[in-house]
């Protein structure tokens, strides 16, 4: 880890961005950022730090000790990185990835093919990072891509705002974060609360941020108390959802740290098969006249014709795929000096 410059941890709260941003979209995981970007271990391994020893140096008032156990620079920087994504790009997704109908605009297959080839190069990315191929590796392999394909093809439940669900839902969707090719907003699709947690209650956080800048503290920039309460109730949910997703994130870290300790070439086995497995997911044709839920789940995935648009798109693949080749081997260089 060591000394870190201003320039680190900037590089560190872009790569956060990214990771927001990837966490953002079902089918693409924000985890598969992390690994490809070169911070996931890292990553693991300070969550990791959330132990009885760090509650008792918190305990004792050890605050610095505190801080530079739990790698608190390095994990401020990503995550800070991560929060902004959802105040700033993500908010941009939202607008380009609606049905042309909407917005006039034809970007929504652009960024599904670049998000698709950058997968597949990522399942490269971690095919040049195992270093003893094995039987136990290759079945690895067959068993993410099968659990990710299954999960891939169940049906949504229906929204239910319930804190308990709420809470659980925090902590199976951070899975994303801490399992490559395993897409905590497709979960929440899965679960049928992806709308109200990652559209409404966002979009509902940023505005009460914005209302409490401009110094209304009363309404909370609402209008009516219909709105008001609509505000509170979201910013509640938006809460309980934070606290599942720490929960998630320490626990999650704990599992695969022991195991990318232990089982290295095992665990990268796994993570590819899930990464291969989301390509299923973030395909990027899909009709558009179902409703969001259907379409983002990609049941009704077909295939182009081709002309002009099809090479187009292929061709945004082949950048997706390129610009983690290419990160790849400059990282490859970089480890030389």
């Amino acid at each position: 880890m060591g000394n870190r410059t201003f320039l680190s941890y900037f590089i560190l709260w872009f790569k956060g961005l990214l990771m927001g941003t990837a966490n953002k979209i079902p089918g693409v995981s924000g985890g598969m950022v992390a690994l490809v970007t070169g911070f996931y271990e890292e990553l693991i391994y300070s969550f990791q730090k959330f132990n009885s020893k760090a509650w008792k140096l918190l305990w004792n008032r050890r605050w610095s000790q505190f801080l530079q156990y739990i790698n608190f620079k390095f994990l401020f920087a990503v995550n800070f990185g991560s929060v902004s994504a959802f105040f700033t790009i993500s908010l941009l997704l939202d607008y380009i990835m609606r049905p042309v109908s909407q917005n006039g605009l034809g970007y929504q297959i652009s960024v599904w093919s670049f998000f698709f080839g950058m997968i597949i190069g990522s399942a490269y990315y971690v095919w040049d990072k195992i270093t003893r191929f094995s039987r136990n590796v290759f079945l690895g392999i067959i068993i993410g891509v099968s659990i990710g394909l299954y999960i891939s093809f169940l049906d949504p439940m229906l929204p239910n705002e319930n804190l308990w669900f709420i809470l659980l839902c925090g902590i199976i969707s951070v899975s994303g974060m801490t399992l490559p090719g395993f897409s905590g907003s497709f979960i929440l699709i899965i679960l049928g609360n992806y709308n109200l947690l990652l559209v409404e209650s966002v979009n509902n956080l940023f505005y009460t941020i914005l209302a409490i800048f401009n110094n209304d503290w009363q309404n909370l920039g609402t209008v009516t108390p219909e709105e008001y309460t609509t505000r509170v109730h979201l910013l509640k949910i938006m809460a309980v959802f934070a606290i599942g997703s720490l929960v998630g994130l320490v626990s999650f870290s704990k599992i695969m740290g022991y195991l990318l300790k232990n089982y290295h070439n095992i665990v990268l086995g796994w993570l590819m098969g899930f990464i291969i497995a989301s390509l299923g997911a973030a395909w990027p044709w899909k009709s558009q006249d179902l409703n969001e839920q259907q379409q983002l789940l990609g049941y009704t995935r077909y295939m182009p014709e081709v002309g002009l648009e099809f090479y187009y798109q292929i061709g945004v693949i082949i950048l997706g795929i390129l610009s983690i080749v290419i990160f790849n081997f400059y990282e490859k260089k970089a480890s030389k000096f």
